[in-house]
């Protein structure tokens, strides 16, 4: 088997250098894929830094991929040499056990993260268990899909988790990678939409996205005028937040659902709960069903996230655009290694 040729973290916080390395005999339910396109996200990031204290070096980072397939497994069923597809954060689970069974493959016990104790998209090749292999639908552009494979997914899975009606009002905390894509969904899902953001200048660009009204997350009067309004608000950003403030827009069962890992503890008084029946949850990916009916939907509502394309060979470029904050809104790699 000939080798595959990536860009990898050797260790915490340094830059990405070139890697070659082989991946041994394609298991009978695996996919290769010739990478194209992989986005650049956050959790690479903080993947490739170990804020989660998860990663192994060397690392390949890269989980928003599409490309088409060039070899299958001897058990794969339903692909096609040729076929165009995606992958996303996760690339195996065990298939027995009972998250599996039940459709929640994504919570399984040992799912295989795609960039931790696996090799990732910034690669010319990559593996993933079939069933963690997605057909891209045709009138979906293949440049600009990588991020619907994570954040578009991840902003999907919690409309149709807290069986968010078209006629419920939804807030986006963060207009960021995560939180353009949530707006376009809320949107096209038929809810009225309010966007929270620190940044004065994203007000008006989260409008041109289709947020029906746009509020500063740092201004807790402005925060506190939308009380008892929202039936779900889903916080995208990693950071703390006046988290009082933001409970207190939901309306009686509203639901204050985290996508995005804030990794400081967020305090909760019990009373602002209780009076109104609200709750507070969080979810990661989604599973196999989740991701095509997410795939299904953007490309029914020609949904597709705005990005800026960088060579994979300046990856560590574009590493640093999006740490200054720079990217509108997700990167995407395109695959340079011939």
């Amino acid at each position: 088997m000939s080798q595959i040729n990536s860009w990898a973290a050797m260790a915490p916080n340094e830059k990405l250098v070139p890697y070659k390395f082989d991946p041994g005999l394609l298991k009978a339910d695996e996919i290769e894929i010739e990478v194209e396109y992989c986005g650049l996200c956050h959790s690479d990031i903080s993947v490739i830094k170990n804020d989660w204290g998860l990663s192994q070096y060397p690392l390949v980072p890269g989980h928003e991929v599409v490309g088409r397939i060039v070899a299958l497994g001897g058990d794969v069923l339903g692909f096609e040499i040729g076929e165009r597809v995606g992958v996303g954060w996760n690339s195996e689970s065990d298939m027995h056990c009972r998250q599996c069974l039940s459709g929640n493959h994504h919570l399984c016990p040992k799912v295989v993260p795609t960039i931790i104790g696996h090799k990732g998209g910034f690669a010319d090749r990559i593996r993933a268990q079939w069933e963690w292999v997605f057909p891209l639908p045709e009138n979906l552009d293949p440049s600009s899909a990588g991020p619907l494979m994570c954040g578009g997914i991840t902003v999907f899975a919690p409309l149709v988790l807290n069986s968010v009606a078209p006629t419920d009002h939804v807030g986006v905390v963060g207009i960021g990678g995560l939180g353009h894509l949530a707006i376009k969904f809320a949107k096209a899902w038929g809810c009225e939409v309010t966007a929270f953001t620190h940044s004065a200048a994203k007000l008006e660009e989260a409008r041109k996205l289709g947020a029906d009204c746009a509020v500063s997350s740092v201004d807790g009067n402005a925060i506190r005028a939308l009380a008892g309004k929202l039936d779900l608000l889903l916080v995208t950003v990693n950071v703390p937040l006046d988290w009082q403030a933001l409970i207190s827009t939901l309306a009686p069962n509203g639901r204050l659902h985290i996508v995005g890992a804030v990794l400081e503890p967020i305090p909760v008084a019990a009373f602002d709960l209780i009076m109104a029946q609200r709750t507070i949850t969080g979810s990661p990916t989604g599973s196999p069903v989740m991701m095509a009916k997410m795939l299904e939907f953007a490309a029914r509502h020609k949904i597709l996230p705005t990005v800026e394309h960088f060579p994979m060979s300046k990856i560590n470029d574009a590493i640093a655009h999006l740490l200054a904050g720079k990217a509108r809104y997700r990167v995407v790699l395109d695959a340079d290694f011939k």
